[in-house]
């Protein structure tokens, strides 16, 4: 398959730049991956497309202020985002400048710590602070918006770009279908019989690094660190003994659960994955499918459209787009069932 098969064109003001005032407040596109067939939907009527004993799956990562601002001792600007934590002190960066980077030199950061430039690799550079990695980026990092976002972050940007569940620090881009959750949705649901479960999986900032080669089987995924407990999949394996559906609650699970049952059957999993899911993929675990609106020619809509179908998934961007849905991360959100040859 092409990156080709996977472009539509996207109206500039269709990218929300807000959250909506409330999380549950958002659209909701539903989409029958067998037949076709849709339903617009409010996210709040989630519990109609759902029964009493299916599994929500959430991915319970943090996200981080990962985006930071450098200066070069000859007083040029470096823009720095971090991909993952290494250690207390050193991480993987991106890094925006205007002149390539030395091994060996330093960095002048805010707050009169340095970082010492350890290597390149590849589009990334390891940086060794001279003060612990987290409490600095707390203290003074920004909210990593995606780049699609064109205001500077605020304060309601720490709030909205966060999930309500977010517990395990480590994330720099929001696993974005979970935004739409409330504590009140989420006691509904639970009222309703839906139970749930967490996963985590650190979205890294490779995720808005696009595709640069035409072939998808050409493609090599950036690695992401993901942990499946023993607990969650005692709680999959559960439900689905007793006919129950696994729902997951945005792309990072499926990709996360996917891998923790690479080997034919879900176990506990701790270590980094690299998995590509596009048309072609048959899926062990995940049953329904909650996410967001993805740019076009990403992976990220690759995975969609092996789990909906790609004409079917095509299709239901073409209306969203014509019933003026809000696309990417503050957007709406689509609910999926597996296309006849996902299933």
């Amino acid at each position: 398959m092409r990156r080709s098969d996977f472009h539509y064109e996207l109206p500039r003001e269709l990218i929300a730049q807000e959250p909506t005032p409330e999380r549950s407040a958002s659209r909701l596109l539903a989409l029958d991956g067998a037949s076709g067939q849709l339903q617009d939907l409010r996210f709040r009527d989630l519990s109609r497309l759902l029964r009493a004993g299916d599994l929500l799956v959430f991915n319970d990562t943090r996200v981080v202020n990962a985006r930071i601002f450098a200066r070069k001792p000859s007083g040029g600007r470096v823009e720095l985002l971090l991909e993952r934590v290494l250690d207390d002190r050193r991480g993987l960066f991106q890094a925006r400048a205007s002149k390539a980077f030395r091994a060996g030199s330093t960095l002048e950061l805010p707050g009169h710590y340095s970082a010492r430039i350890i290597e390149q690799r590849g589009g990334f550079i390891e940086l060794e602070l001279s003060t612990p990695l987290r409490p600095f980026l707390e203290r003074y990092g920004e909210v990593p918006l995606p780049p699609y976002i064109e205001h500077k972050p605020a304060a309601i940007d720490r709030e909205r770009y966060q999930t309500v569940y977010a517990q395990i620090e480590g994330a720099v881009a929001a696993p974005t279908a979970g935004l739409h959750f409330d504590a009140a949705l989420l006691g509904q649901l639970t009222a309703a019989g839906i139970e749930h479960t967490m996963i985590t999986l650190h979205v890294g900032a490779g995720t808005f690094q696009p595709m640069r080669v035409e072939h998808l089987e050409e493609h090599r995924m950036h690695p992401e660190y993901l942990e499946v407990s023993a607990e969650a999949c005692e709680a999959i394996n559960t439900i689905r003994s007793r006919g129950g559906r696994i729902v997951a609650v945005g792309t990072t699970v499926v990709r996360g659960l996917e891998s923790a049952a690479s080997r034919g059957s879900l176990a506990p999993y701790r270590g980094e994955t690299q998995l590509f899911i596009y048309p072609g993929y048959r899926f062990r675990v995940v049953d329904r499918l909650l996410t967001n609106f993805h740019l076009p020619e990403s992976t990220l809509l690759m995975l969609v459209c092996a789990f909906g179908g790609l004409a079917h998934v095509m299709a239901a961007y073409a209306h969203a787009v014509a019933a003026r849905y809000r696309f990417f991360s503050y957007g709406d959100a689509m609910f999926l069932t597996p296309a006849a040859e996902a299933a």
